[in-house]
């Protein structure tokens, strides 16, 4: 199949939340998103918001009710731009979607994992994102000068995705056949008695990419299978914003009162016998809890954040890329453990 009949980018994430100021309020006021847009459909208030290529759909209302009961504040869209949307609903129903909007409907929507959906918006790869056709936006006045600079999100590296144990490769097997998508990366890894399985595909623009992730069911419960819990079953666990100098960025976000995870002091310890050559230093990563890894094409530094939700499931990621490329499986075991230390932790 052509291109015409894959989707190429993330057109807009949207989060349901039973608090649509707060949830707003903490992209604008932790982030440096602004608000774009004001709309809604029957049953759903929503907040459009922008930051350079991201784009944050905030919406709350009786229609996101049934889904806020089963799983909490979260991502139920992750609305994909296709050349042709009616050709790629096509594909995704062939492979295995179900149809969730009537024919006629201005923008076509399928069924992705657990209860997460996909619009599919039809926008060429050059073309400037529009506003969701799917409701009616009144554009929001110009925003006040923000006091301070809020860090750049250059665009969204990765979604990282949990599912329930022997979902994972269905899942891709889907996201293959019914967008395009390519198998770019796999890794099992096990710390301690527990264990995951994950895959990374994207799509062949590289303009998508999802992390996806199952526990072993043979292992010890660990924090995928907290999530899994805390969310009522497969979803987004996280959002990874690329940043062009993390540490910086780490100091700003935390005097504006976003809160990351910690990493032990012994980490750093053993650090600059892994990773012998960073541009950054040791204490610097030390001092904002940075994690670093390598592959063979360079390496990277990432830091996760605490979740802002009460069944504290969605949580963000920050990452900067110093010619890295792919997820090695000490980057992913990273996350792993510091999700787990939060976990044990009770926080």
């Amino acid at each position: 199949m052509g291109n015409n009949v894959t989707a190429h980018d993330v057109e807009y994430i949207e989060i349901y939340t039973s608090d649509l100021r707060k949830t707003t309020d903490y992209f604008v006021s932790m982030f440096g998103f602004h608000e774009k847009a004001t709309g809604g459909r029957e049953g759903l208030d929503s907040v459009l918001l922008v930051q350079n290529q991201l784009q944050v759909v905030v919406s709350a209302g009786p229609h996101a009710a049934p889904f806020l009961a089963e799983h909490g504040d979260g991502i139920s869209d992750i609305a994909f731009s296709c050349a042709d949307a009616v050709a790629t609903r096509e594909r995704a129903i062939a492979a295995g979607a179900a149809s969730l909007a009537p024919a006629d409907a201005p923008v076509p929507v399928v069924s992705g994992f657990g209860d997460v959906r996909h619009s599919l918006v039809q926008r060429a790869a050059d073309a400037e994102r529009g506003l969701p056709a799917d409701r009616s936006w009144t554009p929001a006045p110009s925003p006040a000068p923000a006091s301070g600079h809020a860090p750049e999100l250059r665009l969204l590296d990765h979604i990282a995705i949990c599912l329930e144990a022997g979902r994972l490769h269905d899942v891709v097997k889907f996201y293959i056949e019914g967008f395009g998508f390519e198998q770019y990366y796999s890794e099992y890894v096990s710390v301690g008695e527990q264990a995951m399985d994950s895959i990374v595909v994207r799509s062949p623009s590289a303009g998508i990419t999802f992390t996806i992730i199952e526990p072993d069911a043979t292992k010890k419960p660990g924090q995928i299978d907290a999530f899994l819990k805390r969310n009522g079953g497969g979803g987004v666990q996280h959002l990874a914003f690329l940043v062009d100098a993390i540490i910086p960025a780490v100091v700003e976000l935390e005097t504006r009162g976003v809160e990351f995870l910690q990493t032990p002091g012994t980490y750093y310890d053993a650090l600059a016998e892994r990773l012998d050559d960073l541009d950054e230093g040791i204490a610097d990563l030390r001092k904002t809890n940075v994690l670093a890894d390598r592959d063979e094409w360079g390496y990277l530094l990432q830091l996760f954040t605490r979740s802002p939700f009460e069944r504290r499931t969605l949580f963000f990621e920050l990452i900067q890329r110093h010619g890295a490329q792919g997820f090695g499986s000490s980057n992913i075991r990273a996350l792993y453990e510091a999700v787990e230390r939060a976990r044990e932790a009770g926080s």
